[in-house]
């Protein structure tokens, strides 16, 4: 699956072959930089337009471009490292030459994974991949067990969120190029800790953007949210296709990562029998097994359609997971009472405990939002199936001001998300900075280099808030302030209320990791709630043990009945090592808890 005759590939020879398809241009030349003049090669392609070309004196480090019809000088299309941004030239990268340490790393499976959300850029104030590593340590003392690092595909400028990636083969420049990700994936694994990266396949960047002009990468015949999208299923869909089922193998091979996001998944429009995502699913499996590890493909998507993780043989797209956002908005909704977009349709603790004990809120009733039919059951599929968080960069940055949940609700609120969020018999992802209550925001940056295209992405912002109702200055998507404002205060951990949180994080993933039942897809979760008083209560049921876990939504006390007795009460959100009162009491009827405060108790049978 993996397209070794397309870039530039050095070879156990010496030589370097270099592979492009490129049906468009009347004429294709490949251009080699010399130290004191550009070398230029005529090109025959067969009759698919595939170019094929061996040289012995290319070999890594060499700068190359094609030009298209003797006018136009583009970077290869797979160039596996670019040298001056979007718009310069690539460069030969051997990427066998890497000293590997991670031989016994073997990737870890669904119900082991801890997310922890990423962005290179803003994770540490270097902003690159070398910096990074600097963190691991911490994040294995959080109790993490992956990294879901956001886009790093090439995109223009120095600041984006890199969903405007416009080469797919080549790791960010600014961020360290392809051997800067390489060095952290193998510290990481050092560490003990999995590798997800998230990948861009419903669309590219505008900025950049020029594999139209080497051949029909994209479709007038669909649309998406982004304008035109790929060509999966017309004349020269099949290169197409192996360019980006191709792309997802190459980190699965050349940089050994564990596993890969698919971004807006259900927005690539794909009617071809075979999904390109159930496609790109099956590589990338493939290639895992081939290594003797775990590899594992999560699809961000909106339909809440359960074919999406099914296996295979019974119709689905095989994939390993998928995130699930009824989870979060019934969450944020129940917290902070917003209701504008999207978040019209949750309200109330009903959609919490739904979301908690049956995947999704909507599985197939009317969407007022949507003013349509939303979702399908998925009751039989496994809970480690399901991602599900509490905060992310969408559900953050893509708000008017990028403010985090601590900056919107109280702290007990804050200690109650997280409760319910790793204590949820589904796969949890944190974003970077939550588990210590970062209250700086999280907002959209770019740096485009087009006047027009800038505005436009203003003027975007701006339309996109309307909807939500949200007033006021939205912050400058190019201004470097606003990046600059973007990044988490690590020293803020160690501080007060934020050190407490932090405290509240270590100890739910310590028993996250202590107690089976916990385990996604261990137990069914038998989940009950009162609309009134506002709590949702949860039990977890197998072997010998069993697990309540309560949580008071309202801002009174409760007294929430029914939780086993006698039992073992194992963690409250409400204990003063916490920044709570220590207010967490136990009654005839079950358990009083305060206002926006969670627990969880053990009985044995």
């Amino acid at each position: 699956m993996f397209p070794h005759d397309r870039g530039a590939v050095p070879l156990a020879d010496g030589r370097t072959r270099f592979g492009v398809w490129a049906p468009a241009p009347d004429r294709l030349e490949l251009c080699l930089r010399r130290p004191s003049r550009i070398e230029t090669i005529p090109l025959e392609r067969d009759e698919r337009g595939v170019a094929l070309l061996e040289r012995a004196d290319a070999g890594p480090g060499t700068e190359y471009w094609y030009r298209l019809d003797g006018t136009r000088d583009r970077p290869d299309p797979v160039s596996r490292e670019l040298a001056g941004g979007v718009h310069g030239v690539s460069r030969v990268v051997d990427p066998a030459a890497f000293p590997w340490t991670d031989g016994g790393w073997q990737g870890l499976a669904m119900p082991d994974l801890i997310l922890y959300e990423l962005h290179v850029g803003t994770f540490t104030p270097a902003g690159t991949f070398d910096a990074a590593i600097a963190r691991l340590p911490y994040l294995l003392d959080l109790g993490v067990t992956a990294l879901e690092i956001m886009p790093v595909a090439e995109f223009p400028g120095r600041r984006n969120w890199g969903y405007d990636g416009v080469s797919l083969y080549a790791p960010h420049s600014g961020y360290g190029g392809p051997e800067g990700l390489r060095r952290l994936v193998d510290a990481a694994h050092r560490a003990g800790l999995a590798v997800l990266l998230d990948v861009v396949y419903n669309h590219l960047g505008p900025e950049g953007n020029y594999l139209r002009e080497f051949g029909p990468y994209f479709s007038d015949r669909y649309r998406t949210a982004w304008g035109e999208g790929y060509n999966l299923d017309g004349p020269g869909s099949d290169e197409v296709r192996r360019y980006l089922a191709g792309n997802a193998a190459y980190w699965i091979d050349e940089f050994h990562l564990d596993g890969l996001r698919l971004d807006a998944a259900d927005r690539i429009v794909d009617p071809s029998p075979v999904h390109l995502a159930e496609e790109i699913g099956a590589a990338v499996h493939r290639l895992g097994e081939g290594a003797g590890r775990r590899t594992v493909v999560i699809a961000e998507i909106d339909s809440n359609d359960p074919r999406w993780v099914r296996p295979r043989e019974v119709g689905g797209f095989g994939l390993d997971g998928h995130w699930s956002d009824d989870f979060h908005h019934a969450v944020h909704v129940a917290l902070t009472g917003e209701r504008g977009g999207y978040y019209a349709d949750f309200g109330g603790v009903g959609p919490v405990a739904r979301a908690l004990g049956r995947r999704y809120v909507h599985d197939g009733g009317y969407s007022a939002f949507r003013r349509r039919r939303h979702g399908h059951p998925a009751d039989d599929v496994p809970g480690d199936r399901f991602v599900i968080c509490v905060q992310n960069h969408d559900q953050v940055g893509n708000r008017a001001a990028g403010e985090r949940l601590a900056a919107l609700v109280e702290p007990a609120g804050v200690r109650l998300a997280a409760a319910i969020l790793l204590l949820a018999p589904y796969v949890p992802l944190l974003f970077m900075g939550e588990e210590y209550a970062e209250r700086s925001p999280f907002l959209y940056f770019v740096s485009h280099g087009d006047p027009d295209l800038i505005e436009a992405v203003r003027e975007g912002r701006r339309r996109e808030f309307a909807a939500f109702g949200w007033r006021g200055e939205v912050p400058d998507p190019q201004s470097e302030a606003t990046f600059a404002a973007s990044g988490p205060r690590w020293e803020r951990a160690g501080e007060g209320e934020h050190a407490a949180v932090l405290a509240l994080y270590r100890d739910l993933l310590r028993l996250r990791r202590a107690l089976p039942l916990l385990r996604p897809g261990a137990a069914e979760p038998a989940v009950r709630h009162d609309e009134k008083e506002e709590w949702v209560a949860m039990r977890l049921s197998g072997g010998d043990q069993t697990l309540d876990a309560v949580f008071n939504f309202s801002t009174g006390l409760r007294d929430v009945p029914g939780t086993a007795h006698p039992a073992d009460l194992l963690l409250d959100t409400d204990d003063p090592r916490y920044g709570g009162a220590g207010q967490v009491r136990r009654t005839d009827r079950g358990l009083a808890l305060p206002p926006r405060a969670a627990a969880l108790l053990r009985s044995r049978r």
